[in-house]
């Protein structure tokens, strides 16, 4: 039964990757990240294919060897999150939500921005 959830949760997870490919906004390598940790533990196949993959297979590998995310992706990253943030202004939400989303995304912006590349 854990096998099979994992296996869908490492289906799932790579369908929101692929969206992500082509849908802005929508972040692919996390999503292929949590897939590989998934299909590693319900279908190592299935894992090796994903790693070995041409176009999906060199963010994870990246991430895996030495804690890299590429330039592009820390860029997009980091807009998503100014861009929210610029929302929530525009959108008139409370002081004290918009605090609490600078801080949880200057935390993660601070993270993405320190990896190597």
């Amino acid at each position: 039964m854990q096998r099979i959830g994992f296996l869908a949760l490492g289906w799932a997870a790579l369908a929101l990757g692929a969206i992500g490919v082509v849908l802005p906004g929508l972040p692919t390598t996390p999503f292929l990240l949590v897939a590989a940790f998934a299909f590693g533990k319900g279908s190592p196949r299935m894992r090796a294919w994903l790693v070995d993959h041409a176009h999906l297979g060199p963010p994870i590998r990246d991430w895996e060897d030495r804690g890299a995310i590429s330039r592009r992706a820390k860029v997009l990253a980091v807009s998503m999150m100014a861009a929210l943030l610029a929302l929530s202004f525009i959108l008139g939400l409370s002081g004290w939500l918009i605090a609490i989303q600078a801080v949880c995304m200057g935390g993660a912006a601070l993270f993405v921005l320190t990896r190597p590349e």
